[in-house]
């Protein structure tokens, strides 16, 4: 690099952090996937936060987004719907008496806190006992029964606060969004409760049949017979194998 060149490039480095530096939550870029976030959904979050550090602006304009993003506003508006419905976002009005203006700003509590819940989860999950894993060979939780599906009192609570990452870890990989968004379904739409879920992934692992849809079946199926815990897991396996 010549001096013309050094001279250019140090003046632009300058030049980019006079413009300003925006903090962003680093747990947000490493987890935005077992939130259900897709990636421009997490790009449009960044922006809108930097518009409030840098910019001071509060609730940035489709026209705004659409310059930093390049995407249209149709789409744009769709995101933040979707972020608003899902509660990562907020709108929220306010007035100022003294300029007698009213104005609207984005709230990005939601984020936050489930942001929270997840690193919160995590820490429960590295903390947690080996032998307090449901699905490790002689748990005391849950213990196969020949010929049925289950037998055993029903997932202690501690387990029950990471669905996410007992799936990742039965599965051995990342939840796509689409299976995040399918697990979220179950508690919030379907308020199938947490034991349940985790049961039916347990029946899933000894079929050997690892796939959602496998698993909502057997949701569906105990939602049907009004399978609610462990305890009607086990009476509805034994009247199947009783036939009755």
């Amino acid at each position: 690099m010549d001096g013309k060149e050094g001279k250019n490039w140090s003046g632009g480095v300058s030049l980019g952090l006079q413009s300003g530096m925006a903090l962003i939550p680093y747990a947000l870029l490493t987890a935005y996937r077992k939130l259900g976030l897709t990636g421009s959904e997490t790009l449009l979050l960044i922006h809108l936060l930097s518009f409030r550090q840098v910019e001071a602006k509060d609730f940035p304009s489709l026209e705004e987004l659409q310059a930093v993003t390049g995407r249209s506003a149709s789409v744009i508006a769709g995101e933040l719907q979707k972020l608003i419905k899902e509660g990562f976002l907020k709108i929220v009005a306010g007035s100022d008496d003294r300029q007698g203006i009213h104005y609207e700003r984005y709230d990005f509590s939601g984020l936050y806190d489930k942001l929270g819940i997840y690193l919160a989860s995590r820490n429960d999950a590295f903390a947690a006992d080996d032998k307090s894993d449901l699905f490790r060979s002689g748990s005391r939780a849950i213990s196969p029964e020949p010929g049925g599906i289950f037998s055993g009192d029903a997932p202690g609570e501690d387990a029950s606060r990471s669905l996410f990452s007992v799936f990742e870890k039965e599965f051995g990989r990342p939840l796509s969004p689409m299976e995040c968004e399918t697990i979220s379904g179950w508690l919030d739409q379907d308020r199938y409760p947490e034991e349940l879920i985790l049961l039916a992934l347990k029946e899933s692992v000894f079929a050997g049949k690892m796939h959602f849809r496998y698993i909502d079946r057997i949701l569906l199926e105990w939602s049907r017979n009004r399978v609610k815990n462990a305890q009607d897991v086990k009476a509805y396996s034994q009247r199947f194998r009783g036939g009755r």
